[in-house]
């Protein structure tokens, strides 16, 4: 029989559902029955997620300048809000966790207008802008990065690192074995959904500047928007590099286990489960993310020893070439960065982001909290 319902709520995208599932497994185990409420870019992920139902939410960002634009973000908050409290009405969740995105928003707000305890998590270093607006009315406040009284709540933020999915913790078995002179080389290459043309436009044209032999030991998997594969593709024909292209690879984590070196953005699902798993990486930070937190997560992994961190800016093909190939012929200093990646993972994170929804769920305050753990 289920313990009762956790609504739990997420924007529509990788980063903030994967963390949102990884915590709904967990809760699954102890007996929860779990809701999703999120929007409609979510449905590309939503087949995985293990939820009793998946709850549609109207909501809308409110970074435009113009005032009819805003106000009719509002108004679209405010029809989520009175739809999420419909759900909270009938679904009577012990807690509502929310996971980041402006989607977050209305199932929040509804909460704490029904006196439904809640929780958010915060996956970045830096607060996202819809935790933000929410941080002042919630009951707890996880972080991923967010060390315990640091951020704009400090009182009531617990550090439980990231919830990785269970692909990830499997994939996690796999140790790193080095790719020696002669062997093949797999390189993993991803970008997001914002992030990816960089890499289509740069990371081809620097394996063309590699020496052959090392362009013969690459295979290389990388992920790019659907209008840049065909030429990303043609690109790596070209060169007579072994290559995959794709726009979105639903097995990332055994493909992140695979790989000798990663070349990614640095989104905080995708920096704690390159750490969970062992790899090393060149993180390059979204030269646009809002708040930079991108670069705050690349600077912790970095300081751990397990990647190099690389803003786009300073980036140029011959740059890129010169850095895969000097780790391609240095399999030590991989594996060294390997282990420091894995030394710096948090695998527990759900198991300790779900005691934390428990206690908030039965009631108890985060100084409640603090003190069973100690």
């Amino acid at each position: 029989m289920s313990r009762g319902v956790i609504l739990l709520a997420a924007g529509g995208t990788g980063g903030h559902l994967f963390p949102a599932e990884a915590l709904a497994h967990e809760l699954i185990e102890r007996g929860w029955e779990v809701h999703l409420a999120t929007d409609r870019r979510a449905e590309r992920y939503s087949g995985h997620f293990p939820a009793t139902d998946i709850h549609s939410i109207p909501s809308a960002t409110l970074g435009s300048k113009n005032p009819i634009a805003v106000l009719s973000s509002f108004w679209t908050i405010w029809q989520g809000v009175r739809k999420a409290g419909r759900v909270i009405a009938k679904i009577k969740p012990e807690v509502v966790v929310g996971f980041g995105g402006y989607p977050t928003l209305p199932p929040l707000y509804a909460a704490t207008r029904r006196q439904v305890p809640t929780l958010i998590h915060e996956q970045n270093a830096v607060m996202g802008r819809a935790n933000k607006a929410l941080a002042g009315r919630v009951d707890a406040i996880a972080g991923g990065f967010l060390a315990e009284g640091e951020s704009a709540a400090g009182a009531k933020t617990v550090t439980t690192g990231n919830p990785v999915r269970p692909q990830v913790l499997e994939a996690a078995k796999t140790p790193y074995v080095a790719s020696n002179d002669g062997e093949p080389f797999r390189f993993l290459v991803f970008g997001g959904s914002q992030g990816a043309q960089f890499f289509s436009d740069a990371v081809p044209a620097a394996i063309a500047l590699l020496p052959e032999a090392q362009r013969k030991r690459l295979v290389i998997t990388q992920q790019a928007r659907a209008e840049d594969v065909g030429r990303v593709k043609a690109a790596y024909a070209n060169l007579g590099v072994d290559a995959q292209v794709s726009p979105f690879f639903t097995d990332m984590a055994a493909r992140i286990a695979s790989s000798h070196l990663v070349m990614s953005r640095s989104g905080a699902s995708t920096v704690s489960e390159i750490a969970v798993i062992g790899r090393p990486a060149l993180l390059v930070p979204y030269p646009h993310a809002l708040d930079h937190d991108q670069a705050a997560n690349a600077a912790a992994l970095a300081a751990a020893g397990g990647a190099e961190v690389h803003p786009q800016s300073m980036l140029s093909p011959e740059g890129i070439a010169a850095l895969v190939g000097g780790l391609m012929g240095n399999p030590d200093r991989l594996t060294a960065m390997a282990a420091a990646a894995r030394s710096a993972g948090k695998p527990n994170a759900a198991r300790l982001l779900a005691d934390l929804t428990e206690a908030i769920a039965s009631g108890k305050t985060v100084s409640d909290y603090r003190r069973t753990r100690a």
